[in-house]
């Protein structure tokens, strides 16, 4: 098998040959979409500038798009690698991710609300 054709038949496993993922520019587009996806949290945590809540809303949103980030840049991950079974992977995950933490929430919340003492400012005993 000559190289080319050995590339061309790597390509077509692993996406289209159009997709820069696994070369080394697309690793370094990656390792700089990280560098500023982690960068601009970590100075609106330093500097202060926003609300705390408005502040750990940006980073939540900045943490997703660096997962996807690392997802597509660094594990390769598209809709054509494996037949689509790591597609399928990932989003069995994150329903069963979503499914396990809106429950812990949800039974957290019941059992504060039920469980805790009711205490009375006004009464004596």
């Amino acid at each position: 098998m000559s190289s080319d054709a050995h590339a061309h038949a790597h390509a077509d496993a692993h996406g289209s040959a159009d997709d820069h993922a696994g070369t080394r520019s697309g690793q370094l587009i990656g390792f700089g979409l990280s560098v500023v996806l982690t960068a601009i949290p970590f100075l609106l945590v330093m500097t202060g500038s926003l609300d705390k809540q408005v502040t750990a809303l940006i980073i939540m949103a900045f943490a997703a798009v660096q997962v996807v980030v690392h997802m597509i840049f660094f594990l390769h991950m598209n809709t054509k690698a494996e037949g689509g079974w790591t597609m399928m992977a990932l989003i069995f995950t994150i329903i069963m991710v979503v499914i396990a933490l809106s429950g812990s929430l949800w039974v957290m919340h019941h059992l504060t609300t039920n469980m805790m003492p009711v205490h009375e400012m006004g009464s004596t005993p």
